[in-house]
């Protein structure tokens, strides 16, 4: 499990326009996080600390009680491969196999020839068909990622985040581009991983609904603030007006 922690983080894009506005919260290890408002809030900026795709104007980020932000690139790499990222285009290598996109997920371990020919040792092969079990797709291990749908993309995605022995699981959008059923199942997923593998989750969304389901807290931002930070019971119908200015699903 993996604890995370802002403390005053500011960020403007680079034209000056602020991002984030000294934004501060602790998320306990093995929360699921639900970081929701509408669109250039700053959800996505946000949720790219954590993995240092992008680096703070100002402030600090913390991973399990280690500034995240300041280390040095071999021991940032180091907890970088504890966290996993999901997108809403799931990418994926659609010229390779199911296997073969969840191998990538221990790149940061292996030889680069070894990745290079593709000569995995047999037990990062048999970890990354374990991994394709847990998410339901091992029977798809060799098939290509182009002909999966969009609901089995994001299970490879999610399988090769288990693939790096992930502690923290960050969703951007990650079932925005899925049917309703597709996406309920890949929450569904989430939700058992977090609670069997006990990962931290934090998952950015336009759906209010979704958070309040799947959620165990919400942070709700609104022009690079912090509008709403509690328990999915405690949003009300006034919050999501204020938040959003109009009805939502």
């Amino acid at each position: 499990m993996a604890m995370l922690e802002l403390k005053h983080i500011c960020q403007s894009y680079k034209k000056g326009k602020p991002v984030l506005r000294d934004i501060s919260f602790t998320i306990p290890a093995g929360q699921f996080v639900s970081v929701i408002g509408p669109s250039g809030a700053g959800k996505t900026t946000l949720l790219r600390l954590f993995n240092h795709m992008v680096c703070p104007d100002s402030g600090e980020v913390w991973i399990d009680e280690v500034r995240f932000d300041t280390l040095k690139s071999r021991k940032r790499r180091t907890i970088q491969q504890r966290v996993g990222m999901i997108f809403q285009d799931f990418c994926l290598v659609d010229t390779c196999t199911c296997l073969q996109n969840v191998l990538n997920g221990c790149l940061a371990r292996i030889p680069l020839w070894r990745a290079l020919s593709g000569f995995f040792p047999r037990v990062e092969r048999e970890k990354a068909l374990a991994a394709l079990e847990a998410v339901g797709m091992e029977e798809y291990r060799q098939t290509l990622a182009h002909a999966l749908s969009g609901g089995q993309k994001q299970r490879v995605a999610i399988a090769r985040t288990l693939m790096q022995d992930a502690t923290i699981l960050l969703a951007d959008e990650p079932v925005a581009s899925l049917d309703p059923l597709t996406a309920r199942q890949v929450l569904e997923l989430m939700c058992r991983l977090q609670k069997e593998q006990g990962l931290t989750v934090v998952m950015n969304s336009h759906n209010v609904e979704q958070a309040r389901t799947w959620s165990d807290r919400i942070i709700g931002l609104k022009d690079g603030r912090i509008f709403f930070d509690g328990a999915p019971a405690d949003w009300t119908e006034d919050r999501l007006q204020a938040l959003y200015g109009r009805q939502t699903s």
